[in-house]
C-alpha cells in the first residue's frame, strides 16, 4: 500500500474523534447552548479540559466575561438537536426553548445543566491567555454529574463536513493505567 498526502486543512478530522458536546453558559439572565467538538483532557487531578471556542461565537463572549460553563455530553438520540443547535446563533434566540432542551440548575456555576444529556461537567476558566490568539480556554472541572440509568451511552463524534460517527462497542484490554 502506498500512502498519499493528506490535506493539512483536514488533519483535524483525524484527531477529533472525541464526543460532540453542548456547552452551556449564562449571563445577565440569558442562557445559551453551543455545540462544540474541539476539546481535550489536559490533566486528571483536578480534571483540566482545554477547548476551542471561536471568537465569533456568542459563547466566546459569555465565557470570557463569566469564566464559567457546563459541558454537557449528549447521546446519539439527541444528534439532530445537537446539530441544529450548532447551526444556530444564540444571540437572537433562546436555544433551550427553540430546541426543546430542559435547563436544570448547576451547583457550582450559573450556567445550567442540560437535563437530556447523559453527563454534565461544571467548569470554571482557569486560563484564557490563549483565547485571544487561538480561541483556546483552559477549564477546571468543579463538579460532574452522570445519569446512572444510561449504562452504555452512544455518543456522537464529529469527523468534519457534516460527517459523524457513533461510539459503539467497548473493549477491555490489559492496562496499568487507572
Amino acid at each position: 500500500m502506498v500512502k498519499k498526502i493528506f490535506p493539512l486543512s483536514k488533519v483535524y478530522r483525524l484527531l477529533e474523534p472525541g464526543p460532540v458536546v453542548m456547552v452551556t453558559t449564562a449571563r445577565k439572565g440569558r442562557t445559551n447552548i453551543m455545540t462544540m467538538a474541539w476539546h481535550t483532557m489536559m490533566d486528571f487531578t483536578p480534571p483540566i479540559i482545554g477547548c476551542v471556542i471561536d471568537a465569533r461565537n456568542y459563547t466566546f463572549d459569555i465565557l470570557k466575561a463569566t469564566k464559567e460553563c457546563v459541558i454537557n455530553i449528549p447521546t446519539v438520540e439527541l444528534a439532530s438537536k445537537v446539530i441544529d443547535c450548532g447551526n444556530t446563533s444564540g444571540r437572537r434566540i433562546n436555544k433551550f426553548k427553540t430546541f426543546g432542551r430542559t435547563p436544570i440548575p448547576a451547583s457550582r456555576v450559573a450556567a445550567p445543566l442540560i437535563h437530556e444529556c447523559y453527563a454534565n461537567i461544571e467548569c470554571k476558566v482557569v486560563d484564557a491567555r490563549m483565547a485571544a490568539k487561538y480561541n483556546f480556554f483552559v477549564l477546571e472541572v468543579l463538579k460532574a454529574w452522570i445519569d446512572p440509568g444510561k449504562k452504555s451511552p452512544r455518543t456522537i463524534h464529529h469527523r468534519g463536513k457534516g460527517t459523524f460517527m457513533v461510539a459503539g462497542r467497548t473493549i477491555k484490554l490489559p492496562s496499568k493505567a487507572k
